[in-house]
Parts: structure tokens; sequence; C-alpha cells
């Protein structure tokens, strides 16, 4: 499979019990994506180069609550993916300390699907 056919992905996963306000999930997704690819950067500059060249694919996926979302983290971890947990300072919505995003990436294409394939899109 060539590079422009297997673009790497980032995806954040969102949490659906918290019931955010569609502005409010975007900033958080927007936090998640800039700390992921600060912390790819230093681990997987050439991941990085391939994302910011390619589609630069991202897809928004739902968990259900924080222990999904942990199920998760642990298995980004051990694939050694850089990520980013997001938890919220509480100013507005939820309480502070609140755990909201999971940002995912860049990674391989193939490798993301595989890992979140039980994940459906955040609606």
């Amino acid at each position: 499979m060539s590079a422009l056919s297997d673009p790497p992905t980032m995806a954040f996963l969102c949490r659906v019990d918290l019931q955010l306000s569609s502005g409010k999930l975007a900033v958080q997704c927007a936090h998640a994506a800039v700390g992921s690819l600060q912390r790819a950067k230093k681990t997987h500059s050439r991941m990085v180069q391939r994302w910011t060249e390619s589609a630069s694919r991202k897809i928004c996926l739902a968990v259900e609550d924080e222990e999904e979302l942990e199920y998760y983290l642990e298995r980004v971890q051990d694939a050694s993916l850089p990520f980013a947990l997001i938890k919220d300072a509480g100013l507005t919505e939820v309480a502070p300390g609140t755990v909201t995003v999971l940002g995912v990436g860049p990674g391989p294409r193939h490798t993301m699907d595989s890992l979140f394939q039980n994940l459906k899109a955040y609606e």
C-alpha cells in the first residue's frame, strides 16, 4: 500500500456521557490535536511530516464514558502512539479535571483503523 493510499490519521475519542455542546467539544478536540501533534513532533517526526503532506486525515469517534476512554488509552500506550489526554479546566460545562477527549496520532492509518474499529463516529 502506498503512502498516498494509506495517509496517517489523527483520532479524537470523545465521551458521549458528558453531552458537551458542539462548541465545547470542538475546543476540546482542538486542545487534543495541538497536544498530540506537539508530542508526535518529538517522538514521531516522520509520521507528522507524512500527515502534514497528505490529506491530514482526522476522525472523531464516540466512547461511552471515562472507563471506555481509559481502555483505549491503554491500547494507545501499548501501541506506542502519540496522544494527548484532555482534562477540562471546569470553567463552563463540566467539573474541573474532567477527562473529555483523547487525541491520538498522527499514526499509520491501518494501525489506527485496527485499534478503533469497534468505535462509531461521534454524532
